[in-house]
């Protein structure tokens, strides 16, 4: 009984803490940004505005990243509806030896969309790598989780580079070009539409030149009411992560949204097999910024999301278009998520 009792203590301790940790994210105060109001560069302003004025106003996911939504997203992937990165990190761990085996050891490992460097670091011990590039459009926090990822592996040469991988990366100089492998988890490749996917999978092609691979997670299809509660969690961090965006653009386009005034809404289109998650204005919004603006109606929609679930045979099919070869992959027991080795 004495036991029972100090499993259960330590499980309700767990459960505050972590509960604790969420309302502060959610609740606390704002961090330091890195970016000032209106800081983006002119080509991103109109990138950004372009998508806005479109007749079905989006906004893309990579402006989902500054610091706080980096917080608000490392906090979504510890929720209990967000099976992903848990399956993933398991996943990772059943099949560790295999994958290693299948990859080699002692190379170069390059991680477009690091974000805190934790599944990067867990592969560079793995595979004894002697080199990390972390890419991250968050470049303030990127550095922190190298800073630390240098800590906890001395011996590793690792760098932090701040860019958009959608548009292309350009590695330090002195990176050796021999036994690359681009690693991409989280399965943050079914964000794009198949089209975007393939140019984004050649970027990484390229990256890993003539030699390298490519090892990626993706999302598999599975049940709606998995897939809608993994977008849409009780307590409410992805509502929060996805009205950060906004705040984000207020600062790189001197926008003036009011993120309170906006709904999250999370759904699975069956005929496209992906999440989308939007906002809705929940009422009219006039919303400027510096050479222009827009009238939204009340219920209508801005797209800041979409999350493919590939199966197997189409994404490898995606991978043969990008300029990949031969390819190999493991699943979990459920058959929920994949990792997948294509060779360059």
């Amino acid at each position: 009984m004495p036991v029972i009792a100090q499993s259960q203590s330590q499980s309700q301790s767990k459960s505050q803490s972590k509960s604790q940790r969420i309302a502060h994210i959610l609740h606390g105060p704002e961090p330091r940004r890195e970016l000032p109001a209106a800081g983006a560069p002119l080509d991103r302003r109109q990138e950004i505005t372009r998508a806005l004025l479109a007749p079905r106003a989006s906004i893309s996911p990579k402006y989902f990243y500054d610091q706080r939504g980096s917080e608000l997203f490392e906090a979504i992937t510890r929720l209990p509806e967000y099976y992903p990165t848990r399956t993933e990190q398991a996943l990772l761990q059943q099949h560790g030896q295999a994958i290693a085996a299948a990859v080699g050891s002692g190379g170069v490992v390059i991680e477009p969309g690091a974000g805190n460097c934790a599944k990067g670091l867990a592969l560079c011990r793995s595979l004894a790598a002697t080199h990390f590039v972390g890419v991250d459009i968050s470049l303030a926090y990127l550095q922190g989780a190298v800073a630390r990822l240098r800590q906890a592996l001395p011996g590793l040469d690792a760098r932090a580079v701040g860019g958009d991988i959608t548009a292309g990366v350009r590695l330090p100089a002195d990176i050796p070009r021999q036994r690359r492998l681009v690693f991409y988890p989280g399965s943050s490749i079914g964000n794009f539409d198949p089209p975007q996917a393939v140019a984004l999978l050649a970027q990484m092609r390229a990256l890993a030149l003539d030699g390298g691979g490519l090892l990626i997670g993706i999302d598999l299809p599975k049940d709606r009411a998995v897939l809608e509660a993994a977008y849409d969690d009780a307590a409410g961090v992805t509502a929060a992560f996805n009205r950060n965006v906004l705040a984000h653009l207020n600062r790189l386009i001197g926008s003036d949204f009011a993120p309170q005034c906006w709904r999250h809404r999370a759904f699975f289109n069956a005929a496209a097999s992906r999440i989308e998650m939007h906002l809705e204005a929940c009422g009219a919004q006039r919303v400027r910024w510096p050479g222009g603006g827009r009238d939204f109606a009340a219920g209508e929609r801005i797209h800041t999301e979409n999350s493919y679930k590939h199966a197997l045979p189409a994404f490898t099919a995606l991978l043969r278009q990008a300029g990949f070869a031969s390819t190999q992959h493991w699943t979990d027991e459920r058959g929920w998520f994949a990792m997948v080795y294509a060779r360059a």
